[in-house]
C-alpha cells in the first residue's frame, strides 16, 4: 500500500506546483519605508495587514474548524485561502499529492510547507500583492477569484495611478484600476465569496450599486494633497501628489459605522414601525457571511424601564443533516436579510402595554452568536457591538 502511494505521490507531484517570483528586495514592505513612509505606516495598522492566517483569529480558526469537518490537512485549506489572503504564495493546489505526503509524514520539506512558512507571504495583502498586479482577468468566470483573476508584473515593475512617475529602485506604470477603475481591484478578492460546496454567502460585486464615490473614497478616504514618495526631486523637494490613506477602514472600524444606516420610527395603532435606510452603495449587512444588525429596543414609562427586546439581522448556515456550520462549509444558508444598497428594510414589533415611549439603538457586529460560539473566538473585536444609530419615540 505504501509503495502504492508513493507512486502515486512522486506522479502527481509534477503538477502540484507553480512558483509566483517576487525578487527579494520587493517581497518585504519594510523595504518599501525608505521611500514610501507615511503610505507603509498606514497599512502596518490595516486589516490588509493581519490578512495572513498567524495574523486573524476569525481566519486561523476557521481554517482549523474547515481542516477538521472536511478531513483535510490545514496547510491544504492555506493554501486555498491563499487565493486571496496570501495571493504571492509559491503554491497554487496541493491536491492528492500533498495530502498522501501528510499522511505518511512526508511532507516536512514539501513545496507546500515550504510556501506557507516562507516570509514571503507573512505580511498578507501588502505592497506586492496590489502594486504587482498587471492585468485584472474580467473573462473568466467568476469563480476565479484572487491570484486566479489577475496576471502579475515582472518583479520590479510597480503599477500605480499615477502616469508621470519616476525611480532609481523600481520601474512604475499607471493602470487604470488604480485610478479611474478602482472598485475593479477591490473586486477581484470582495466578491463572490463562496463555501466549499459552491455557495455564494456573499457578493458585493453583484450588489453594489454605483454611486458618485466609489470603493476607495470610504475605505481609502478622500484625496489630499500630500508625499506619495519622500524621494527629492532635482530641485531638492519631495513632490506633492493627491494621495490616498492606506489604513483600509472597513466593518472594523467604529467611525465607519457612525450613521452608517438612517433609522426612522413611528407608530401605527399597537405597532411601533423601524425603518432603517442603507445610503451606501453595497448591502449592510455585506463583506463577510455571518455579521450581524442588533436592533436594541427599550420600552419605558417615565424613567423606568419596561421590557426591552433584540432583534438580529443576520444570516445563518447548515451543513450535513442541518448542522449549523460557518459560512465557507454551507450547504445552506437562510434567506438574505441584508438591507440592500439604496434601499431599505421595515421591521414591525409590538407596543409595549405600559409603555410611554420607546428607545431603538442600532449595531453592528462582526460575527454572530452562533458563529463566534462555534469557531470558540476569544477576541474582543469579535463579539464587539459597534454603534450605528438610535432613536427615541413618544408613544400614543
Amino acid at each position: 500500500m505504501k509503495l502504492f502511494l508513493l507512486f502515486t505521490l512522486l506522479v502527481s507531484a509534477l503538477y502540484s506546483a507553480k512558483v509566483v517570483e517576487v525578487a527579494q528586495e520587493y517581497q518585504s514592505s519594510q523595504k518599501c519605508k525608505a521611500c514610501h513612509l507615511e503610505i507603509v505606516k498606514d497599512w502596518e495598522d490595516s486589516w490588509h495587514a493581519k490578512s495572513h492566517y498567524d495574523k486573524d483569529e476569525y481566519f486561523s480558526k476557521s481554517i482549523e474548524y474547515v481542516a477538521r469537518k472536511s478531513r483535510k490537512s490545514p496547510n491544504s485549506v492555506k493554501v486555498q485561502c491563499a487565493t486571496c489572503h496570501n495571493p504571492r504564495i509559491a503554491v497554487t493546489d496541493t491536491g492528492l499529492d500533498y495530502e498522501i505526503q501528510v499522511l505518511m509524514d512526508l511532507d516536512g520539506n514539501s513545496k507546500v510547507n515550504e510556501a506557507i512558512e516562507s516570509s514571503v507571504i507573512n505580511e498578507g495583502i501588502n505592497c506586492v500583492v496590489c502594486h504587482n498586479i498587471d492585468k485584472i482577468h474580467h473573462d473568466r468566470d467568476d469563480s476565479f477569484r484572487g491570484m486566479d483573476r489577475v496576471s502579475w508584473t515582472k518583479s520590479g515593475l510597480m503599477v500605480g495611478p499615477f502616469d508621470n512617475t519616476t525611480s532609481p529602485y523600481h520601474k512604475n506604470e499607471h493602470r487604470d484600476f488604480m485610478d479611474t477603475k478602482s472598485d475593479e481591484l477591490c473586486f477581484v478578492c470582495h466578491a463572490n465569496d463562496r463555501s466549499v460546496n459552491g455557495i455564494v454567502f456573499t457578493n458585493m460585486q453583484d450588489e453594489y450599486k454605483k454611486q458618485e464615490k466609489g470603493c476607495v473614497d470610504c475605505h481609502m478616504g478622500a484625496q489630499t494633497l500630500g508625499v506619495a514618495s519622500t524621494l527629492r526631486t532635482e530641485k531638492g523637494h519631495t513632490r506633492k501628489r493627491e494621495v490616498r490613506k492606506h489604513s483600509f477602514p472597513g466593518a472594523h472600524t467604529q467611525e465607519m459605522w457612525v450613521n452608517a444606516l438612517t433609522l426612522e420610527l413611528w407608530q401605527e395603532q399597537d405597532e411601533i414601525l423601524i425603518a432603517l435606510k442603507n445610503p451606501q452603495p453595497h448591502n449592510i449587512p455585506s463583506g463577510f457571511g455571518s455579521r450581524e444588525l442588533i436592533i436594541d429596543i427599550t420600552y419605558m414609562k417615565l424613567d423606568q424601564v419596561v421590557e426591552s427586546k433584540s432583534i438580529s439581522l443576520t444570516r445563518h448556515y447548515t451543513r450535513r443533516k442541518g448542522k449549523p456550520t460557518i459560512p465557507h462549509l454551507a450547504e445552506e444558508m437562510s434567506e438574505d436579510i441584508s438591507i440592500p444598497a439604496d434601499g431599505k428594510k421595515v421591521l414591525k414589533v409590538k407596543k409595549e402595554a405600559d409603555a410611554s415611549s420607546v428607545e431603538v439603538k442600532v449595531y453592528y457586529r462582526l460575527v454572530n452568536e452562533e458563529v463566534h460560539s462555534i469557531l470558540d473566538l476569544k477576541e474582543a473585536i469579535w463579539s464587539k457591538k459597534f454603534f450605528v444609530n438610535s432613536k427615541s419615540l413618544n408613544l400614543k
